[in-house]
């Protein structure tokens, strides 16, 4: 299927979704809103991709929300001709709409890999915050434009990177919209690895999304739950959560392949998580 935003490609149980706008910087159109949501579902919902690698073409990630976006259909600005109680309740029904499209990111069975160059400005943090790591290259930056504006960022961003980063400085740059620099992200945890450029930060990103699809994925989707889970809730939640999980969801196939594969001194083949049927 072709998309406006994307390029999509799958391979040895990696899927790479690259955003395909370079001249425009990879704004987020009202395309870019509609599709990313789409693919990343399809691609956890089929179940055969293990990992999902998200990168960029061009100078920079990402500029962030496309102007066009604030005059589409009124959805942002408001309709003259609608009383403003009720424009008011469909514009809080499009912020939902936009977050949920990078919460699909956070609740995709597989992890989400997100590979930075140049610019992350504005909608690009809410983007990656809410992918399972960040990787750039020595040129990126990060920025939450949206304070630059005149407005609150209202996707994620305040939501998840206080959650990756000291608190404090998260509201630093929160409040001032000063760049983030790609060695600061690295030294705040927020960035994994840096590399020299963009080609080889795609191939080393792609190489680690290799060796996370060559484990159980059923134990792959269950670690990341997992700690989704323990972001938001206590310790002792945790482990009562994990311990449900490993009631329905442990079975000794997996591992039992793991050992067969460790003692005959091959790879392991693991069955596909099984397809998820949204019709129903």
């Amino acid at each position: 299927m072709g998309y406006t935003c994307f390029d999509v490609t799958e391979s040895d149980h990696i899927a790479h979704v690259v955003m395909n706008r370079p001249d425009s910087f990879n704004s987020m159109t009202v395309e870019f809103w509609q599709e990313l949501p789409a693919i990343i579902n399809e691609i956890s919902d089929r179940g055969a991709a293990r990992a999902i690698v998200l990168s960029s073409t061009g100078k920079h990630f990402t500029a962030g929300m496309d102007l066009g976006v604030f005059t589409n259909d009124n959805a942002l600005t408001g309709d003259a001709e609608v009383e403003v109680g009720r424009a008011r309740a469909n514009l809080r029904m499009t912020v939902l709409h936009l977050q949920e499209s990078f919460t699909a990111l956070e609740k995709a069975r597989m992890p989400v890999l997100a590979a930075v160059q140049g610019g992350c400005i504005g909608g690009g943090i809410d983007m990656v915050t809410a992918a399972d790591m960040r990787y750039a290259t020595q040129d990126a930056f990060f920025t939450i434009q949206e304070i630059n504006i005149g407005m609150t960022a209202d996707v994620g961003t305040l939501q998840r990177l206080p959650k990756l980063i000291p608190e404090g400085l998260a509201r630093e740059f929160a409040y001032t919209g000063e760049k983030l620099s790609a060695d600061r992200a690295y030294e705040l945890g927020l960035v994994n690895r840096l590399y020299d450029d963009h080609a080889s930060m795609v191939e080393g990103v792609l190489g680690i999304a290799a060796t996370i699809a060559k484990k159980s994925p059923l134990a792959v989707m269950g670690t990341k739950r997992m700690i989704n889970f323990g972001r938001d809730h206590s310790v002792q939640d945790g482990l009562e959560y994990i311990a449900t999980w490993q009631t329905g969801m442990f079975q000794p196939g997996d591992m039992l392949e793991s050992f067969a594969a460790l003692s005959e001194k091959r790879e392991p083949e693991f069955q596909d998580l099984a397809v998820v049927n949204r019709q129903l």
